[in-house]
């Protein structure tokens, strides 16, 4: 019976926010409620909901001072020179810009944490995306498969559990599956080609006198992550006559495919290079106090939410050492960093639900006994497949920890070893950072302004098949 409630809670809950019928906050909070009830459990869900609450809440810490930290670099012009770089390369060509952002999402994810991977790449690339009337939803959805890909390094958390729980080395796990996961990442800078032709199909080669003509409301830069924009973006990228339009120039010289961008006073920037928050004297303090940041995290100094405490505190100080000005820069990224962490808070009761009733372990030993016998000696392959709707529906530290020692104990009494069930396991990742349960996929569509339902609907089926591509060529090199 658990069985059957788990699975039907997840499902109304995806349906609900993918037809729109209730934002993700309600849907999070008011589902597992009343499944709750329905199990027969409601007077337990305040304990629930404390304990999923209770183990969450450094991640909350975590992404509240992180959203503040890179909101402030992003202010005083610290990712100016990224952001130029790949505006120069991407020129006005709808097929470059989709490519640049699963390129700039996947150098940025060596960091190892995903909320950083998308601040940086929505910040650099959502300006693009609106002006050029992209849709967003390309944008989020090859971001969170860049990440999801390389979210498996060591230090990235997949690996590092799997590790831990089966009791093996991380680069034993890692290393031989990096031909697979390097094909993964080709098949999604081949998708992020394919969906760029098809937005280039879509919209034409712009001008650039098209581009900056056609907004003229909106000729000021947009600042991502500031804490200013509209209202949420659907994802379509225009309707009407801008999704049939095609580039005709104005200068009488046709479809300009090699338009390359203004200069910085021409006023195409994705962040105002005039914006009155710019610390110029300060770029290389900032760049080292990142450097530093990112190195701690890597390393493991301190606990990642402290280090972001500490991070944010002491660049707002030297930034911005009068108290008026820290006041308008926490003010100007306030809504970030409410709809992230009231959205991770959402998510602990659905979280707290599944675990504290015993849905997700019913639903795992489901899942696991109906596997066929003669499927034993494949359970690197059973374990692969598994992994792709598993780490979707339920917490990485609920499938590496509860799921994969079942998975593999099953493996080993087939002669399957332990270190192959670990590589398997790592499949599922590029649909994971999509889950509605991780919180950096919130920070996504936050700051890119797109509806997680939309979100949803548009990168399920991407990311599974990029997670099949992962799977597939594990199999052809013999690594799983």
């Amino acid at each position: 019976m658990l069985t059957i409630l788990g699975f039907t809670m997840i499902a109304t809950f995806l349906v609900l926010i993918m037809l729109k019928k209730m934002s993700p906050i309600a849907a999070l909070v008011l589902i597992p409620a009343l499944f709750c009830v329905f199990v027969g459990k409601g007077g337990k869900l305040g304990d629930y909901v404390i304990d999923g609450v209770t183990s969450l809440a450094p991640t909350a810490a975590m992404l509240m001072f992180a959203i503040v930290y890179f909101g402030v670099m992003i202010d005083v012009g610290l990712f100016d020179p990224i952001v130029r770089g790949i505006l120069k390369f991407c020129k006005a060509d709808p097929l470059r810009i989709v490519v640049g952002t699963a390129v700039l999402a996947a150098i940025v994810s060596l960091d190892g944490d995903g909320s950083t991977t998308f601040m940086i790449t929505v910040s650099a690339m959502y300006p693009l995306y609106k002006r050029l009337k992209m849709s967003l939803v390309v944008m989020t959805g090859v971001a969170a498969m860049a990440n999801g890909v390389m979210n498996t390094l060591p230090w990235g958390g997949p690996t590092a559990r799997a590790a831990t729980a089966l009791k093996l080395s991380a680069s034993d796990i890692f290393v031989p599956m990096i031909p697979a996961l390097a094909t993964g990442l080709l098949g999604v800078l081949v998708l992020a080609y394919v969906l760029g032709r098809r937005e280039r199909k879509r919209l034409g080669v712009l001008t650039l006198d098209e581009v900056l003509v056609e907004e003229p409301a909106e000729s000021e830069t947009v600042l991502v992550g500031a804490g200013t924009g509209k209202g949420a973006e659907k994802g379509t990228g225009g309707s009407g006559a801008d999704n049939d339009r095609k580039a005709t120039g104005s200068s009488g010289s046709g479809t300009d495919a090699d338009a390359e961008l203004p200069d910085e006073d021409e006023g195409f920037q994705g962040l105002d290079p005039h914006r009155p928050t710019l610390r110029p004297k300060l770029y290389w303090f900032n760049a080292l106090l990142t450097v530093t940041l990112l190195t701690a995290m890597i390393m493991e100094w301190l606990p990642i939410p402290v280090l972001f405490l500490l991070g944010a505190a002491m660049a707002l100080t030297v930034n911005f050492p009068h108290m008026a000005e820290q006041k308008a820069r926490l003010g100007a990224h306030a809504e970030n960093v409410l709809n992230v962490s009231g959205m991770v808070f959402a998510a602990a009761v659905f979280t707290g639900v599944l675990q504290g009733t015993g849905m997700v372990d019913h639903m795992a030993t489901w899942l696991v006994d109906n596997i066929p016998d003669g499927m034993g000696p494949h359970m690197a392959f059973v374990t692969g497949v598994l992994s792709i709707p598993l780490t979707y529906f339920m917490s990485n530290d609920g499938f590496y920890f509860g799921i994969l020692p079942v998975l593999a104990e099953a493996g080993q009494a087939h002669g399957v070893s332990s270190l192959e069930i670990a590589r398997a396991s790592l499949v599922g990742q590029p649909l994971h950072m999509s889950s509605p349960l991780v919180p950096a996929v919130y920070v996504l569509v936050g700051m890119a302004k797109v509806e997680f339902g939309d979100h949803t609907r548009f990168v399920v089926k991407w990311a599974a098949l990029t997670s099949l591509v992962v799977l597939g060529a594990g199999i052809l090199f013999g690594i799983i």
